[in-house]
């Protein structure tokens, strides 16, 4: 049987996990900080929008989507639906503004630290989310705040991960990923035959890169299999661990700036 850790193997622990963090939350980005950042939260980005249809009843991270049903329901009249396909696109973009606002703030007063900022306000309205769902079936004003809210996450979420990556990478909806996945299919399965012992230049897939997305598509669809059984199960309290998992990211820098 190994022996317990000595309190200097739990604080050796905490330092690691504290520098992990903070190497994922960096202004200077690696593809390994991309990929360690981008995978959990493409997980949580699948588990809670597929979650939210279960819950609230509509995907909350699909704008495309929510701008053309709007459209649709303008066509036939109802101007109820219509209002709330607004108020979830304009929760949306407030989110992605909240995110651009704290990440500048940060980056001014807290240089190095500032994504943890609007990481860790989404792990709090995770856990509003999951407070607020023991009165959605009671008020159909509480059931369109819980949609305002996940959309506003989404926004949130989209725009700091975006931000951080310099757009390599989304989160929250798969349309670029698997657009790029494509791309890349098609470089690999480009035939350079002609093109050899010519001066044009080789057609190449990058192949780490059409790796990691399949990852992030995978994370996504697992997340949404995960949020789906969880919120079906378990109700809206699921929304408690994927609270903790963005915090578990976000936490350390964040608890600094708190405590500086």
């Amino acid at each position: 049987m190994n022996a317990p850790l000595k309190p200097t193997g739990y604080r050796q622990l905490a330092a690691r996990y504290t520098t992990l963090t903070a190497d994922m939350l960096a202004p200077q980005r690696t593809p390994l900080a991309d990929a360690w950042l981008g995978l959990p939260m493409t997980f949580v980005a699948g588990a809670t929008n597929a979650g939210g249809l279960l819950a609230v009843g509509q995907y909350t991270s699909h704008m495309s989507g929510i701008i053309s049903s709007a459209a649709d329901h303008a066509v036939v009249g109802a101007l109820d639906l219509v209002v709330s396909g607004v108020g979830a696109l304009i929760a949306f973009l407030l989110g992605a503004a909240t995110s651009a606002v704290l990440v500048n703030w940060g980056r001014l007063h807290h240089a190095g630290r500032e994504y943890s900022l609007p990481l860790a306000l989404e792990a709090c309205l995770l856990l509003a989310f999951g407070l607020l769902g023991a009165y959605t079936r009671s008020s159909s004003v509480v059931l369109g705040m819980e949609v305002a809210v996940l959309c506003f996450i989404m926004g949130l979420q989209n725009a700091t991960v975006t931000k951080m990556s310099g757009a390599k990478i989304r989160t929250t909806h798969m349309t670029g990923i698997v657009t790029d996945i494509g791309i890349e299919l098609g470089k690999l399965f480009y035939s350079n035959r002609r093109r050899r012992g010519t001066s044009a230049p080789l057609v190449m897939a990058d192949r780490e890169k059409l790796k990691l997305l399949c990852y992030f598509l995978g994370c996504f669809f697992f997340g949404g299999i995960t949020g789906a059984l969880g919120f079906s199960y378990v109700g809206f309290v699921f929304s408690v661990p994927l609270a903790l998992i963005v915090f578990a990211l976000a936490g350390p820098s964040f608890l600094r700036i708190l405590f500086r």
